[in-house]
C-alpha cells in the first residue's frame, strides 16, 4: 500500500505529545513482542471520500446501523465494507457537532496517531460539506454489554472478565502515555471483541463528542461526581468510569456505584458477585477486584489511583493467560461478516422517532400485563379499605392517563407510589410518560430508571429512558438505551420460541 498524502497530515491536535520520531519508528509499546506485527496490519490513517463511505454503508442504510437508533439520530455508528473488502465501523456525527471542518480533521488526526493492540484503532475520517465521519477497525464479536448483560449461550466466565479489566487498563495506560488522558463515556458499550475474541477499547472514546468536548455517561447514576459539579470531565473521571466497568464485570448487571460502595463498606462485598460465576474464582481474587473498584469510585478525584496502579492490581489476577479468548468465550473463529441488525419493537421504533402519540397508544394497549401476578394479588385483598383506596387511586390515574390529562395522572400516580407496598413498573412508566408530556424530562428519566429497578429486563423501561435522554439532548446515550431495549426484546422473543 503506497503512501497516502492527506490534507490532515500537517494538522496536530492540541493533546498530541511532542516526538522526534515518525510514527513508524516509535518504540513498540507492547510487552510481548507481538505489537509491531499487529499494528502493521492496521492501515495508515487517511482521509476518505464521502462517496466511498456512502458506498461502504449502502448510503448510510438503517440496516447497517450498529446502535439501532434510526437514521436521523446524531452520532450513529454504521457497519461498512470498503472497496478493498475491508470491514469498518463508520461513526457519523450530527451536523451541529463539528461546524469547523478543520477542527474536526485536526482532532481526528490526533486520535489516529494513537495505535495499540488493545484499541479499536481509528483508520480514517471524512469532512465534506456538513458530513463529519470517523472510520475505525470493525470488531465482529459484539460489545461487552452484549456478552455481559444479554448473553445467549453462556455467561461471560470469570477469567474472561479479568482479561477485559486487564486489556482495558492496558489501553488506558497507553493512551495516558500518549498524552490522551481523557476518554469519553467509558462503559460496556465502548469495549468490543475482535475476531480472536480479545477485548479492545473503542478509539471513538478518545474523540470529543463535539467541539466543546462535553460528554455524558449512559446513566446519570454512573456519572463522575465532578462532572455533576462542573459539567466537565478530567483524567481522574476516566478512572471513576473504569470503576463502574469493574462493577459490571463483578456483578453481571448495572449496579449504581453508591449502592455498591454501601455493600463494600458493610463488609458485604461478595454480595456484588454474579451468581453465575460461583466456583470460578478464589474469594481473595474477587475481593481484590472489589477493592480496586472501591478505590476507583472515590468521591474525591485526587484519591483515585492512576492507570499504572490499575495495571499493577489486575495483572496478577490473570490465571489462564495461555488460553485463547475465543476459547474462553466459546466463540467459533470465522471470517468477519456483517450481521443482520436487531429489529426494534413498535414501542422501540416509536421512541426512536419520538412519536408521542404512538407511545401513548402502545402503553394504553399494553396496560399492566407485563407485571404478572400484581392484579391478582390486589384482587385477593380487595376487602380491606387500604387496598380499596389503592385501587381507586389507580383507577383515577389510569382514567386521567387514558384521557391525556397528564397533570392529574402525575398527581394520582404519585399518590399511588406512596400507597403501594410493592412498587409498580407500569405506574412508573406511565408517570414517566406523563412527565415527558409536561416537559419534565429529568423526572421522566428518574421514573423510567425506577421502572427498570422493578423489572430489570423490561424493554419498555429502556425505551422510555431513551426517550427521556433524547429530550435532554443526550443522543448517544439514548441510542445505547434503545440498543439495550432491543436486545432484551430479542432475548424475550427467543425464550418464547424455545
Amino acid at each position: 500500500m503506497g503512501c497516502f498524502h492527506s490534507k490532515t497530515a500537517h494538522l496536530h491536535s492540541p493533546e498530541d505529545p511532542p516526538t522526534d520520531l515518525p510514527d513508524s519508528k516509535k518504540p513498540d509499546p507492547g510487552e510481548d513482542g507481538g505489537e509491531g506485527d499487529q499494528e502493521s496490519q492496521v492501515p495508515a490513517f487517511k482521509e476518505y471520500g464521502l462517496n466511498e463511505l456512502r458506498r461502504a454503508t449502502h448510503e448510510f442504510s438503517t440496516g447497517y446501523i450498529v446502535s439501532e437508533s434510526g437514521e436521523k439520530a446524531p452520532n450513529v455508528v454504521y457497519r461498512g465494507k470498503l472497496e478493498n473488502n475491508r470491514l469498518v465501523a463508520v461513526k457519523r456525527f450530527s451536523k451541529q457537532s463539528w461546524p469547523d471542518s478543520q477542527q474536526f480533521l485536526a482532532e481526528a488526526a490526533g486520535v489516529g496517531k494513537v495505535r495499540h493492540k488493545r484499541l479499536v484503532n481509528l483508520i480514517g475520517c471524512c469532512a465534506e460539506g456538513d458530513e463529519r465521519l470517523l472510520v475505525a477497525e470493525y470488531m465482529p464479536n459484539d460489545t461487552l454489554s452484549k456478552h455481559l448483560f444479554h448473553w445467549d449461550k453462556q455467561p461471560l466466565p470469570w477469567e474472561m472478565r479479568v482479561r477485559v479489566a486487564y486489556h482495558v487498563a492496558q489501553a488506558l495506560d497507553h493512551c495516558s502515555m500518549e498524552n490522551r488522558k481523557i476518554y469519553h463515556d467509558l462503559n460496556a458499550y465502548r469495549i468490543l471483541f475482535d475476531e480472536d475474541g480479545d477485548p479492545r477499547l473503542s478509539s471513538f472514546g478518545l474523540m470529543k463528542n463535539s467541539r466543546d468536548g462535553k460528554s455524558y455517561s449512559t446513566n446519570l447514576a454512573y456519572t463522575p461526581p465532578e462532572f455533576l459539579r462542573t459539567g466537565r470531565i478530567i483524567a481522574e473521571s476516566v478512572i471513576y468510569s473504569y470503576g463502574t466497568v469493574l462493577l459490571d464485570l463483578l456483578s453481571g448487571k448495572h449496579i449504581p456505584p453508591s449502592h455498591a460502595l454501601d455493600l463494600i463498606r458493610g463488609k458485604n462485598a461478595l454480595l456484588l458477585m454474579d451468581s453465575s460465576l460461583e466456583g470460578q474464582y478464589a474469594n481473595d481474587d474477587a475481593t481484590k477486584l472489589v477493592e480496586l473498584a472501591s478505590k476507583c469510585l472515590q468521591f474525591e478525584a485526587r484519591e483515585r489511583p492512576d492507570t499504572k496502579f490499575l495495571l499493577t492490581a489486575v495483572t496478577p489476577l490473570q490465571k489462564q493467560k495461555e488460553v485463547a479468548s475465543h476459547v474462553l468465550m466459546g466463540l467459533t473463529k470465522t471470517a468477519a461478516v456483517l450481521p443482520l441488525p436487531t429489529m426494534l419493537s413498535p414501542l422501540g421504533k416509536a421512541c426512536a422517532r419520538m412519536d408521542l402519540t404512538a407511545i401513548h397508544d402502545i402503553l394504553l394497549k399494553t396496560g399492566y400485563k407485563d407485571e404478572e401476578g400484581a392484579e391478582n394479588e390486589l384482587s385477593f385483598q380487595e376487602w380491606t379499605q387500604q387496598v380499596q383506596d389503592i385501587l381507586n387511586t389507580k383507577k383515577f390515574g389510569d382514567i386521567a392517563f387514558r384521557d391525556k390529562d397528564f397533570k392529574n395522572a402525575i398527581e394520582y400516580y404519585s399518590k399511588l407510589v406512596v400507597m403501594m407496598s410493592v412498587p409498580s413498573a407500569t405506574v412508573f412508566a406511565r408517570r414517566a410518560f406523563s412527565y415527558l408530556m409536561n416537559e419534565q424530562a429529568e423526572l421522566a428519566l428518574r421514573d423510567a430508571m425506577q421502572a427498570q429497578v422493578c423489572i430489570p429486563d423490561w424493554p419498555t423501561a429502556f425505551y422510555l429512558q431513551a426517550l427521556a435522554l433524547s429530550k435532554l439532548g443526550m443522543e448517544t446515550d439514548a441510542q445505547d438505551m434503545l440498543n439495550d431495549g432491543a436486545a432484551f426484546e430479542a432475548k424475550r422473543s427467543n425464550s418464547w420460541r424455545n
